[in-house]
């Protein structure tokens, strides 16, 4: 007997439902694959290979005691921190508001602060082991904080390839945190002036050319009064 060959096609009947709702143009919509993904450049756009990691050789344009040089942005990181924070995110990354860091700043930073200056304050009316609970949480709390704050700084170091001055961005969060703020700010607010002024290359158009008969080569003059009436004669030769 001979052996029937399986239909690789498949009868669909009329009673039959499809498997998945199809939306009109759901097909068509992009697909993301990470093997085209190409890394590029922040400053040129220019693509990258994938094993290119950029010099962090890139000094400061401030130090990271020049608060005084910006009084602006001194007197904001001084008084508001949360606000000078959620003003740096914001300039880093475009699409975060800075509402969002200046809040979470604010409770955990400021308001820790708050917290461990009312419980110095009322220590003789603390049980000892609750103060020390106190200040044990708020010192996690002021690490945590540090490398969050580091992260952005290390964010804005790959960005300009900006070396670790004066040392690790968490280690500088967490000792000198209101001069690495300022100077963060002073940093993204000087470079982005330079792009905005950046010079611009001036393009001369070529000058008009015009086309000139063989009349006007030999009668100038004719030439002058036939431009003088609007137009001028053309003479064709055969070659």
């Amino acid at each position: 007997m001979e052996e029937r060959n399986e239909s690789r096609y498949v009868k669909l009947k009329k009673d039959q439902a499809p498997a998945e709702d199809i939306n009109p143009g759901e097909l068509n919509q992009p697909i993301e694959v990470p093997q085209l993904t190409v890394h590029k450049c922040f400053e040129c756009g220019q693509p990258l290979p994938e094993s290119y990691a950029p010099p962090a050789d890139e000094p400061w344009t401030t130090g990271i005691f020049g608060c005084a040089e910006d009084r602006e942005s001194c007197m904001t990181g001084l008084f508001c921190p949360c606000v000078l924070f959620g003003r740096n995110v914001e300039s880093l990354n475009g699409e975060t508001p800075w509402t969002g860091p200046c809040v979470c700043h604010a409770i955990f930073v400021e308001g820790g602060i708050a917290l461990a200056a009312a419980t110095a304050i009322f220590n003789g009316f603390i049980d000892p082991g609750t103060s020390f609970l106190i200040f044990e949480g708020l010192f996690f709390t002021w690490w945590m904080c540090g490398i969050y704050t580091g992260q952005v700084r290390e964010t804005l170091q790959k960005k300009y390839h900006l070396k670790n001055s004066p040392g690790d961005p968490c280690c500088v969060h967490c000792f000198m945190h209101w001069c690495a703020l300022c100077q963060e700010h002073r940093e993204m607010k000087g470079r982005l002036s330079d792009n905005l002024f950046s010079e611009m290359t001036i393009v001369n158009p070529p000058p008009m050319q015009e086309m000139k008969s063989t009349d006007d080569k030999e009668n100038p003059e004719a030439s002058s009064s036939a431009k003088n009436n609007g137009h001028t004669d053309m003479e064709m030769l055969a070659l």
